[in-house]
């Protein structure tokens, strides 16, 4: 199982036990999911956030 695939589960999971049912709740559920998937695809190496937090120096090129 990838980290991503890791990673939604884990915040559908979350986003489940924190709603228990109404608009609001699917809401909670879906950006949890959404944010348990950027997660994994971090996790896994899809998403490249080095230049967002210690990435190489500008001034040093």
């Amino acid at each position: 199982m990838t980290w991503t695939a890791l990673g939604l589960l884990y915040g559908l999971f979350l986003g489940a036990a924190a709603a228990f049912g109404g608009t609001a709740e699917f809401l909670t559920v879906l950006v949890l999911g959404a944010v348990g998937l950027f997660v994994g695809r971090v996790l896994d190496g899809a998403v490249d956030l080095s230049s967002y937090v210690g990435g190489k120096d500008r001034r040093q090129q």
